[in-house]
């Protein structure tokens, strides 16, 4: 399939309602805070893994649709894998890392939307990718409360015994009250002919964006939703104008009393050129 021949830049916003959207390891896990301005965060890296499981999931795992990084999987087999390829093993030793990129970039679809570093194992290069995704940002200050939680089992008998049968487990709990966040993304053309990222695989991709969520339950997270996701596809792959600018296109408005905090995703609006809009998925076409 040909690669898309355009240049995309894209708007999200999505909320969680009592739950953790992406947890700190390195915070005990409380959910991701600016430190300076209370804004919440979320990673990249946290986004894409929802889309690829989301991938994962309606493509069942197979070429050209597999995912590289992907649970328990053990990066370097699938590299050697790709020298295992017969047009592989048909080159010369100084082509043959470039060929195993190729094979890679065909079987997998993070590799061709996310890019890879696969110098590893027998080496099949670095990609990178077209699709770039930054952090999302809440639009206001989040507050991360903390539960505490009993569990009426303990794990061994050596605890049964501690507690005289009474047999409980303490445990701690963080969640957000309410917070929408933003996020901004990029797809480049150029990029997306290094590693055959075509029209199919790009309309994939805003399928897993809008559909994310929906297979990514669990009680930790609460309710988490995709509220908008603005598409602004430029009329050639170098573009039609600067990102930034597209991206002031789109505001949000807190419409709650003054010093009410904001609960549901009915406390905002979402303005596209200054007015409000119903469509969850929008594309705007540049000329």
């Amino acid at each position: 399939m040909e690669t898309i021949k355009n240049r995309y830049d894209f708007v999200f916003y999505f909320d969680v309602k009592d739950g953790n959207p992406n947890g700190d390891p390195d915070a005990g896990n409380l959910p991701r805070i600016d430190a300076e301005t209370g804004n919440g965060l979320v990673t990249d890296v946290c986004i894409k893994r929802k889309v690829r499981n989301y991938i994962s999931i309606i493509k069942s795992g197979k070429p050209p649709f597999d995912i590289f990084i992907k649970e328990k999987a053990i990066l370097n087999n699938l590299i050697d894998n790709a020298h295992e390829d017969t047009e592989v093993k048909k080159k010369e030793k100084g082509e043959k890392t470039e060929a195993a990129r190729m094979v890679m970039c065909k079987n997998y679809y993070d590799i061709r939307a996310f890019g890879a570093v696969m110098s590893t194992g027998k080496n099949a290069g670095q990609v990178r990718g077209p699709i770039q995704i930054t952090f999302a940002r809440s639009v206001d200050p989040i507050v991360a409360l903390e539960h505490s939680i009993t569990r009426m089992a303990v794990t061994t008998e050596a605890e049964a015994e501690k507690q005289s049968g009474d047999n409980r487990t303490m445990g701690r709990k963080y969640t957000v009250p309410y917070g929408l966040y933003r996020g901004h993304g990029f797809i480049s053309a150029h990029l997306a002919e290094q590693t055959g990222f075509s029209d199919e695989d790009l309309n994939l991709f805003f399928e897993a964006m809008q559909n994310m969520f929906e297979h990514d339950r669990s009680a930790a997270r609460g309710e988490m939703n995709l509220r908008k996701l603005i598409v602004f596809k430029h009329s050639s792959a170098l573009g039609n104008g600067m990102a930034h600018e597209l991206f002031s296109r789109v505001t949000h408005k807190k419409i709650t009393g003054e010093g009410v905090p904001a609960r549901n995703y009915s406390d905002y609006e979402i303005h596209l050129d200054g007015k409000t809009f119903s469509d969850i998925f929008k594309i705007i076409e540049l000329h």
